[in-house]
């Protein structure tokens, strides 16, 4: 992350950051308060490693952590996880093959540590433990919609229709009334899903079986429309390689900090800022102890 961009965030969450201030958080600024944050979320690196970079123990950097996760979620995740420009959404869709779409979604699989009483609902099909993250993406990449939290053993498409962006799309509230007309069908926007989701008329997913010629191509459309999901979530986990390890937090902390990691996401997409080859090599090896569960 540029220093441009760094000092924009800190000036961002710094009115929270200063609320939560204690004797023993005023010692440290708000730059080095959430340098220590990006840090952890940017590394596989232990507490005690990140404290030793930056000169304090290994408490006050998952204070950090949880400081910072907090602030993004009270001053920037409304702010940056949004829908944005309906119409700009719809036109990158169609340039890649498919009309009158509004997004690509999809789950993955966070890791966690056993969650106390709770252990066997948050294990995957993979049988390791894992929370949910559920997220709508643009025609970019970036995140408009995320639900994070449900345990690991939970179908992806049960997570989405007890989602409220489930219950917008059936109310029609979460786009513009906006319809185009194929062949001699009118056709609202659409989202674009795996074969896990169900089929509704605001939500496209391929054809499964024998296919002729015409489905074969609806296929081949979709499925490039919507590997910008699976590329978005590509991206996340290689910029913020924590999200590969397993989490230690609560289970009250954890969707917080997944959903941070999605808002910083979208901040350096939009900033256009740098992504290494490198970390996703090192994601890919993480990756390797956890794999995703196949689409149910």
């Amino acid at each position: 992350m540029r220093k441009g961009t760094f000092m924009e965030l800190c000036d961002l969450l710094s009115p929270a950051l200063k609320r939560q201030n204690t004797r023993m958080r005023a010692a440290l600024t708000v730059e080095k308060r959430v340098a220590i944050a990006l840090w952890k979320l940017a590394t596989p690196d232990s507490y005690r490693s990140v404290g030793n970079q930056f000169g304090v123990g290994k408490s006050t950097v998952g204070a950090a952590v949880i400081q910072v996760a907090r602030a993004m979620k009270e001053l920037v995740i409304s702010r940056v996880v949004t829908l944005g420009n309906v119409q700009a959404i719809v036109d990158g869709f169609a340039e890649m093959g498919f009309p009158n779409c509004g997004g690509a979604i999809e789950g993955t699989h966070i890791p966690i540590l056993a969650l106390e009483h709770q252990a066997t609902d948050y294990i995957n099909r993979k049988g390791y433990f894992s929370m949910l993250l559920q997220a709508l993406v643009d025609h970019k990449g970036r995140f408009t919609n995320i639900n994070v939290g449900w345990p690991g053993k939970v179908h992806d498409a049960r997570v989405f229709r007890h989602s409220g962006l489930f219950r917008k799309l059936e109310e029609g509230t979460f786009f513009l009334d906006q319809k185009v007309t194929v062949g001699d069908v009118e056709m609202p926007i659409v989202i674009l899903g795996d074969p896990a989701y169900p089929l509704m008329p605001w939500l496209m997913k391929p054809y499964t079986g024998s296919l002729d010629r015409s489905q074969d191509l609806f296929n081949y459309r979709l499925s490039k429309c919507r590997m910008v999901v699976e590329c978005a979530f590509g991206r996340l986990k290689a910029r913020w390689r924590s999200l590969l390890t397993r989490s230690d937090l609560s289970k009250k902390n954890i969707p917080i900090v997944i959903a941070a990691c999605c808002a910083l996401h979208n901040i350096c997409e939009s900033k256009g800022e740098t992504f290494m080859a490198g970390w996703e090599v090192e994601a890919t090896r993480l990756a390797a102890d956890y794999v995703q569960p196949d689409t149910r």
